[in-house]
């Protein structure tokens, strides 16, 4: 049995008293839904003294349509079922309703929230192990209690991978992500809030918290889609991922496509947005060009490494084969 270190706990109910237990105590560490943290602090990979929950901050948990600003406003605090079921997320925002209702299992669903999804901790085959495991190898990793990368030896930075289902859903949908903190309310792209460092592998500052995601409403016709490929269709974390957008002349798949966005994710510790996508522009999306061009691009630019289950390169061809059927997919939903 995996044991927990020792920690306190506070509650506080207001995000200002969040940040206030961030600043008091040092290496204090936020828990929401804790389907993530738990199971890290088990495997010893942190020990924070204190951990401050978001339960009782019901200020989180708001999600509504702000016609005036043109936003979908989701807060930190919406569960990853509340996400997958609401209409307005459904009718809007077809791909983040399904990534976040294909996230592990209905338990973890119905616990873990959006906020805590966007901030998963990055993962690796040689950190997600037992203490004992990592103790095993050599005495871990660089995101661990060593000093060397097992996936690129003479590396220097972390390649622990990002492995949210929301995240490049996220991205591709052009969210931004808003945190409180210590010196106040900022507001940032989401695709700029990572960076690649698997051991800090975002742009959070001390003491800050995620209160909200914010989603441009739709400004035409678009096609949106989400694909992962996993081992099995529950619990697991995905081995790859794949996030597309297409915003379209008309609402019909035989429309001209007018712009193309695809985000990569469980490459790195950054998600990765493929460029170079002009050639598909102007071709009606159920050409099947328009298929191949997005999926040989995807595959020429992301290069995944051995930081999770499964060889670099099957996963590599994976991802061609993954892009490929989620544009068809979306021509086939007519």
């Amino acid at each position: 049995m995996l044991r927990l270190p020792q920690f306190q706990v506070e509650s506080p109910d207001t995000v200002e008293g969040v940040v206030a237990a961030l600043q008091r105590h040092a290496g204090a560490r936020v828990i929401a839904g804790g389907t993530d943290i738990l199971p890290n602090l088990k495997h010893f990979l942190d020990t924070p003294p204190v951990l401050v929950s978001l339960a009782r901050v019901t200020a989180l948990r708001g999600l509504q349509r702000d016609d005036a600003a043109g936003l979908l406003r989701i807060g930190a605090g919406v569960t990853l079922t509340q996400i997958a079921e609401d209409a307005q997320v459904r009718a809007l925002f077809p791909s983040l309703a399904h990534a976040a209702g294909i996230v592990a299992s209905p338990v973890i669903r119905n616990m873990g929230t959006l906020g805590g999804n966007v901030n998963l901790d990055t993962r690796c085959r040689y950190v997600n192990q037992s203490e004992f495991w990592r103790g095993s190898i050599g005495g871990g990793c660089l995101k661990s209690e060593g000093n060397v990368c097992h996936v690129v030896p003479k590396g220097r930075n972390c390649v622990a991978a990002m492995s949210s289902d929301n995240v490049p859903v996220l991205i591709s949908l052009d969210a931004n992500i808003v945190l409180v903190g210590p010196e106040g309310r900022r507001v940032l792209p989401l695709a700029d809030y990572f960076h690649a460092d698997g051991v800090a592998h975002t742009l959070a500052r001390p003491g800050e918290v995620t209160v909200e995601l914010q989603l441009p409403l739709p400004a035409g016709p678009r096609r949106a889609r989400y694909t992962k490929w996993s081992v099995r269709r529950s619990i697991d974390f995905p081995l790859l991922s794949v996030a597309l957008r297409f915003d379209l002349a008309a609402d019909s798949p035989h429309a001209e496509v007018l712009a193309a966005k695809v985000v990569v994710g469980v490459l790195g510790a950054k998600p990765r947005v493929v460029t170079r996508l002009d050639e598909a522009l102007g071709k009606p999306l159920s050409d099947p060009a328009v298929a191949r061009i997005v999926s040989e691009a995807t595959h020429a630019q992301c290069k995944p490494l051995d930081n999770v289950p499964y060889e670099a390169a099957y996963r590599r061809e994976m991802l061609r084969v993954y892009t490929r059927r989620g544009v068809e997919a979306m021509v086939a939903e007519g």
